[in-house]
């Protein structure tokens, strides 16, 4: 799953995205308000996380802009004014949710997924494609029923596609799911690992789908 994270305290975002990153979540990290929309349009989140206090355009500005201009990204709010007064105005002014510092991460990562899960319509954290299925809390692959044997970037690739069925993602969206660590690498990499999936799941009815100009794209079939 990929975060915005807009935050302007450098350790606090660092350690963020550090943690978030080691447990399956991809974070991009921005310290200015005004440079939230700027990512949205250029990259598809499936979350952002978004401080109050941020310079440039402040986080209560930032949400009333997503929200008039109807942009339904789940938002979890993060502020170091923990009062009633302040909860009640964030989820008044359009916040999915609110989490005051200090907090454990561990709490940030179950609301974030429980966000994430409702903006979807989805009662648990599975996602699934057919005969492919996905428990992001076991971080767990299986088709037909039986765990499905992954490497990791394979694992990346797959995890991003179920995520989204039925929606194509570029090369360059899965490069930077797969790759966001790692500088040079060229689009071919993406498609070796496609290659290896798609032979991962020969005679399952789902497949990876090939849209010219669009990218790949998960979907259940005969």
């Amino acid at each position: 799953m990929r975060i915005l994270l807009a935050e302007d305290e450098a350790d606090l975002a660092t350690w963020l995205v550090k943690a978030l990153g080691q447990n399956g979540f991809q974070v991009d990290w921005v310290d200015d308000g005004r440079m939230v929309r700027r990512s949205l349009k250029a990259t598809r989140y499936d979350a952002l996380i978004l401080d109050l206090g941020l310079p440039g355009l402040d986080g209560h500005d930032v949400l009333s802009d997503l929200r008039e201009a109807d942009q339904r990204l789940p938002v979890l709010v993060l502020t170091a004014r923990d009062s009633l007064n302040e909860r009640v105005s964030c989820l008044h002014g359009g916040a999915d949710d609110f989490l005051a510092k200090p907090f454990d991460v561990s709490e940030l990562e179950a609301r974030l997924t429980a966000l994430i899960r409702r903006a979807r319509g989805q009662e648990h954290p599975r996602f699934s494609c057919g005969p492919l299925s996905y428990d992001s809390s076991a971080k767990q692959f299986r088709l037909q029923h039986e765990p499905l044997s992954l490497t990791p970037r394979e694992h990346a690739v797959l995890r991003a596609l179920i995520q989204h069925p039925g929606e194509p993602l570029s090369k360059r969206e899965l490069l930077d799911r797969v790759f966001s660590d790692e500088q040079d690498v060229s689009p071919e990499a993406i498609e070796v690992l496609i290659h290896r999936i798609r032979k991962r799941l020969e005679n399952a009815a789902v497949r990876v789908t090939t849209l010219r100009g669009l990218g790949y794209m998960l979907e259940a079939g005969e």
